[in-house]
């Protein structure tokens, strides 16, 4: 029974751990399908995190927080749009700038409001989004297997947990079975196809691009106002980019999406609960154990997948034919 309680506590964890990968996974989904690569992932989420939690610190409101999150996400991903869509710049070095943008403005900011060295003040109360418990979730908590598998895994999480959750078969169903992700995956794979047919390309593209920001925007809030109380310098900490392995680790899919970001969140969670581990014969070093996710994102982008293929039309600027 205890390795039975162990193994919730994990996966737990791991759920709490991977909702801030599978916002920004679905977030690169979006923009990829549209034809925009956005390797700005992580610098969305970093702004987003800053200013949520500096604005949730500064009002008390953990709404007004998020709100202020996903405004300065959708913000720099419009100047990543302007970049590469309107002005047909590289989308890669428009990716990188607004990272370098983010991971220096939130410190400078952040110093200049707070005074803290770039953190904010710790989040508490009003400040930051609290556990929901769910119904009955106490009286069922000493049921064997069902009452930790309900009272610690399924409840007690803040609501951006089940809103990301949710959102999954949100976006299979708008990218598979409603006209505008049709239009979409169109523009991701033959812009000129969609183009002919007298539909805008530039507009749609947008549209993907202020996805990905709001979706980002809630990552980016979720890491501070959620899973921590407060920001911390750098506190993204290479989610964006793991963000991006594990979308082509789900060749572009939400629903595979969540699966690869489940496994990066149960690996961390992993790293987190065993800081090293002695089989006996030798002792697995904690540096091992805190490097698993990210041997893991070398592994998939080392290829073994099997075949990923983007979208075709992926990371070229589209010119309109006169």
């Amino acid at each position: 029974m205890e390795f039975f309680d162990t193994i919730i506590q994990i996966s737990d964890s791991a759920v709490r751990l991977a909702i801030p990968l599978l916002l920004a996974c679905l977030a690169g989904l979006f923009s990829e399908r549209g034809g925009i690569f956005d390797i700005g992932l992580e610098g969305k989420m970093l702004a987003a995190a800053f200013l949520s939690a500096a604005v949730a610190a500064a009002t008390g409101n953990v709404w007004l927080g998020l709100a202020s999150g996903i405004g300065i996400s959708v913000f720099l991903g419009l100047i990543h749009g302007v970049a590469s869509i309107t002005f047909r710049g590289d989308q890669l070095i428009s990716g990188v700038a607004i990272n370098f943008l983010a991971a220096g403005l939130t410190v400078v900011i952040g110093q200049a409001w707070f005074g803290l060295g770039g953190r904010t003040p710790p989040l508490s109360g009003s400040g930051r989004f609290a556990n929901l418990e769910w119904p009955v979730a106490d009286a069922l908590q000493d049921v064997p297997v069902v009452g930790p598998i309900y009272a610690e895994l399924i409840s007690g999480h803040t609501v951006l947990v089940y809103v990301a959750l949710l959102i999954v078969p949100l976006s299979w169903y708008v990218l598979f079975r409603t006209r505008f992700g049709l239009r979409l995956r169109a523009v991701g794979e033959n812009p000129g196809a969609v183009d002919t047919a007298g539909i805008s390309v530039v507009r749609l593209r947008y549209s993907a691009v202020i996805i990905c920001g709001v979706l980002c925007g809630l990552a980016g809030a979720y890491l501070s106002t959620g899973l921590a109380a407060g920001f911390v310098k750098d506190m993204s900490a290479g989610r964006g980019f793991i963000a991006l392995a594990a979308l082509i680790f789900a060749k572009w899919r939400p629903v595979q999406a969540l699966i690869a970001c489940l496994l990066f969140g149960f690996l961390e969670a992993i790293a987190n609960r065993y800081q090293s581990i002695d089989t006996g014969a030798f002792e697995i070093p904690v540096q091992f154990m805190q490097a698993l996710p990210y041997i893991l994102t070398v592994v998939i982008l080392a290829g073994f997948i099997g075949k990923a293929i983007p979208p075709k039309a992926g990371g070229e600027a589209y010119v309109k034919e006169r």
